[in-house]
């Protein structure tokens, strides 16, 4: 068996621990299954008092990052530090200019800076892989850079955010608003104390532009897709979606259309039938659509300490066996540019919530101006707020709650049409929209 690989570990949070401990525990099966045994030989992180559960005394020590890619004595360089630039780019590429293997578990850092890496990577001839960056556990990367390189791939999307399937699971199975739910995911630890990256889709969409690229052979575009978070959905619409036949997920979707490369993160209403609608909880799925080989569907842990440290390994593995392939599945000089498809005719078309004045003439009104935009209507269904036995308390109108289905119709045929509806004066409040997606 060829010399052990020598591998330095930036940052010893509960990944970097766990990636610690699993080399430590099954390092005998991973070297028999990748014909070369894979050790731990120096490590960075600031404070080097702290109790970590494991012991670090015959490890090199390093504070700085960029110092141990620089100089230590290694084959592989660990980042787990985070953040799209700083030490945990800084030492990436210092690792990568000195001709030593990297693998992270960093989305930002690949979603802004992922294509010059793997220019500076290929022409050193060395492994820059990422399977722990997107969705945890779950063997995606590999999948689309590797294992489904015979097909013409027509659409990737999935829950890329445990955050939010928590939460929007939460609001469905328990029936509590979603500030009580991300309460819940905070104290639980699914969330951070400033959720708002996870919540807003940001996180999603970092992870979405990689998958992008691995799928389509374009550039990275994080700063070109079309995002919405969850903040505004409500139990109304999730205690509707379930009586339409639908779940509310958060999903990335990135798609070939005619007119370029669609990508989008929003909440989204998928058939119950659907695999995507089971995941639940702080699970990740990705569906993955290829000519040759249909829809195919990963589900696992999106994140934790063991998940994302089996992902890490696994990267290192393949570097001990001598796996290399393109950092994004094509050579970084033959990336197409990225080209923004408009957005397109929504197969599943559109849930819409009103809150609409009972007054005579109101619907008609709402049905002339979704007549006018094209937009066809598959239902309509009013519900009497539950506050009112009549529309009117005193001086006070009482709006009731109204759901439209439509049927394929464009996103910008929607907007106009409830931009006008909200100028007849007919709604109290901003039109709630969520896109429904025909799935398998």
């Amino acid at each position: 068996m060829a010399e052990a690989l020598k591998v330095g570990v930036a940052g010893l949070g509960t990944v970097g621990a766990s990636v610690l401990q699993l080399l430590s525990q099954h390092g005998g099966q991973i070297a028999r299954k990748s014909g070369r045994a894979a050790t731990v030989t120096a490590v960075s992180a600031r404070d080097r008092t702290r109790d970590r559960g494991f012991d670090v005394s015959g490890l090199t020590w390093f504070t700085d990052p960029v110092e141990m890619a620089e100089k230590a004595d290694i084959d592989i360089f660990v980042e787990l530090i985070g953040g799209d630039s700083g030490p945990a780019e800084d030492s990436v590429r210092a690792a990568l200019k000195r001709g030593i293997h990297v693998v992270t578990a960093n989305k930002a850092l690949l979603a802004r800076h992922g294509v010059d890496l793997a220019i500076l990577a290929e022409a050193g001839n060395v492994c820059l892989n990422y399977e722990a960056a997107v969705a945890g556990g779950i063997p995606i990367v590999k999948t689309l850079r590797e294992s489904m390189a015979g097909n013409d791939i027509s659409r990737v999307y999935g829950i890329l955010n445990g955050t939010c399937n928590y939460i929007l699971t939460r609001m469905e199975t328990d029936g509590i608003g979603f500030e009580e739910c991300l309460a819940d995911a905070q104290r639980l630890g699914y969330a951070e104390a400033d959720p708002g990256f996870d919540i807003e889709g940001n996180d999603t969409a970092h992870k979405l532009a990689i998958l992008t690229s691995l799928a389509f052979g374009t550039k990275i575009a994080c700063d070109d897709i079309y995002m919405e978070g969850i903040t505004s959905i409500a139990t109304a619409d999730i205690q509707a979606a379930d009586e339409l036949g639908f779940r509310i997920k958060l999903l990335g979707v990135a798609q070939r259309t005619e007119t370029g490369i669609e990508q989008r993160v929003h909440p989204t209403m998928v058939p119950k039938a659907s695999a995507i609608a089971r995941i639940d909880g702080v699970l990740n799925a990705v569906a993955v659509d290829g000519d040759f080989v249909g829809e195919i569907v990963l589900a696992g842990p999106g994140a934790g300490g063991k998940a994302t440290a089996s992902a890490v390994v696994s990267d290192i593995a393949d570097i001990a066996r001598g796996d290399g392939t393109p950092v994004l599945g094509t050579p970084a000089a033959d990336l197409k540019d990225y080209t923004r498809a408009r957005m397109r005719l929504h197969e599943g078309g559109y849930y819409i919530r009103l809150s609409v004045f009972d007054r005579p003439g109101a619907f008609a009104e709402i049905a002339r101006c979704m007549g006018e935009a094209g937009i066809s209507l598959e239902s309509i269904v009013q519900k009497r707020n539950a506050e009112a036995d009549a529309p009117v308390k005193g001086d006070v109108e009482v709006p009731q709650p109204v759901i439209l289905i439509t049927y394929e119709t464009t996103e910008v045929a929607i907007k106009q049409a409830l931009d006008v509806v909200m100028s007849k004066g007919v709604v109290a409040e901003k039109p709630q929209m969520i896109r429904i997606e025909k799935l398998n």
